[in-house]
């Protein structure tokens, strides 16, 4: 019996995925549990397999397509069954690669303003964001995607024709070198070749999706950065009891948590601006930077005030797991209320964590080092010390608050052995 198998809705906020790749092609057989096509959101890529055993009777997507949740991505089954009762009724998005620009391509024409309204339900995703960026709005331009729809190709090859090209600039660009302006150094404004930069390397949806937020975040936030330091020797002599216990918590485990008991404290840093509304949230949702293959993440661990440290650790390890290996529901790479950015296992001394908007605070934290400290008696000593480097957007934190936060997590973070059961 023929099986269908649909595009999975893999968060609460996902309308589409994109088809980043298929495993298997049409007429391939595949088992059951078998890895058939790769998928992506703006915040990871996901592993589809195949719920049956049988032949990959029809895909119904190309690679590069966007795909609305739910609908049918392909069919498996016995050679010679039907498919089409199976197709699912939307139009496929082609994929959009590199423009070409001495020909057209395929579909058919439409003009569309993309300065007006309704341009922006008739340009794809891309090509609206290459208008925006190069701030190119002409009154026509011809769509060759489904429908008409007018893809990035099409407003570069407009943008670029509105200049004169050389033909060694033309073969240039149509290996994927770009200039910055639509107008070269040559007669006229002629593009020439040398105008041209290297070939363009395509971010992923993700980079893309990082790179995104990371403009958002200083565009739309008022950010300072204050740094502290703590005597770690409570850390390290904790997390050594805990290792000798079998426990697995790191120092950046304890810091979290740490963190977590002066966020109690010091509401007004778990809180997130939004339209200018500050809303203060009674629990904190832990977000912690994630290094994966697919660039940044931000887990969320959620209710993290009510967990002792080791459920903390173990929630922390688990989500950093399944953001690594691609296999993270997308609801648990959103909602955190504060963010912790550690890159003192790297060695790094002191850095700016930028914010994740709407939140209006992150903490970084920074290497241990050897550090001379005075004491009372007017003794140098030397101390494993930790830096901590928090930012705040100053639209709603002042730099008071910010250093009064600092100094409790610094208080928590030297009297650690008390704070926590190991």
């Amino acid at each position: 019996m023929a099986t269908p198998v649909e595009a999975p809705k893999l968060g609460n906020t996902v309308e589409e995925v994109l088809v980043a790749k298929w495993r298997k092609r049409k007429g391939d057989p595949v088992s059951a549990g078998e890895v058939i096509a790769e998928i992506e959101t703006d915040k990871a890529t996901f592993e589809v397999t195949a719920p049956v055993g049988g032949a990959l009777l029809e895909t119904f997507f190309e690679e590069g397509a966007l795909v609305p949740v739910y609908a049918n991505l392909c069919v498996i089954g016995e050679p010679g069954e039907e498919v089409e009762a199976f197709r699912p009724r939307v139009a496929q998005a082609a994929p959009e690669g590199p423009a070409d620009l001495p020909t057209r391509g395929p579909g058919v024409p439409t003009s569309v303003d993309t300065a007006g309204t309704s341009a922006h339900a008739t340009l794809s995703p891309r090509a609206r964001r290459f208008a925006e960026e190069h701030d190119f709005h002409p009154s026509a331009v011809s769509g060759s995607g489904p429908g008409g729809r007018v893809l990035e190709e099409d407003l570069r090859r407009a943008w670029f024709t509105s200049a004169r090209v050389s033909p060694a600039a033309g073969k240039r660009i149509k290996d994927g070198h770009a200039g910055d302006l639509p107008h070269g150094s040559g007669a006229g404004g002629m593009i020439l070749s040398s105008d041209l930069g290297p070939a363009a390397t395509a971010m992923s949806g993700i980079r893309e999706k990082i790179a995104r937020r990371m403009r958002e975040s200083l565009a739309s936030t008022a950010q300072y950065t204050l740094h502290s330091s703590a005597d770690a020797s409570g850390l390290l002599a904790l997390r050594k009891r805990a290792k000798v216990r079998g426990a697995e918590i790191t120092i950046g485990d304890l810091v979290a948590f740490c963190a977590i008991q002066a966020l109690l404290e010091f509401p007004d840093l778990n809180a997130e601006l939004i339209d200018c509304r500050l809303y203060k949230r009674p629990g904190i949702h832990l977000g912690f930077a994630c290094d994966t293959p697919r660039g940044l993440m931000v887990p969320v661990v959620r209710d993290a005030h009510k967990m002792a440290v080791d459920e903390l650790s173990r929630g922390m390890k688990r989500l950093a797991e399944e953001a690594v290996n691609g296999s993270i529901p997308v609801d648990d790479l959103a909602g955190a209320t504060f963010t912790v950015s550690n890159l003192g296992s790297l060695g790094i001394e002191s850095f700016t964590p930028l914010l994740n908007p709407p939140q209006v605070a992150i903490l970084g934290v920074d290497a241990i080092q050897v550090k001379p400290v005075r004491r009372r008696d007017g003794g140098v000593v030397f101390i494993d010390s930790i830096g901590l480097s928090l930012t705040c957007d100053h639209q709603v934190i002042d730099g008071a608050p910010g250093a009064r936060f600092l100094q409790a997590l610094k208080g928590k973070i030297e009297n650690v052995e008390s704070l926590c059961t190991i």
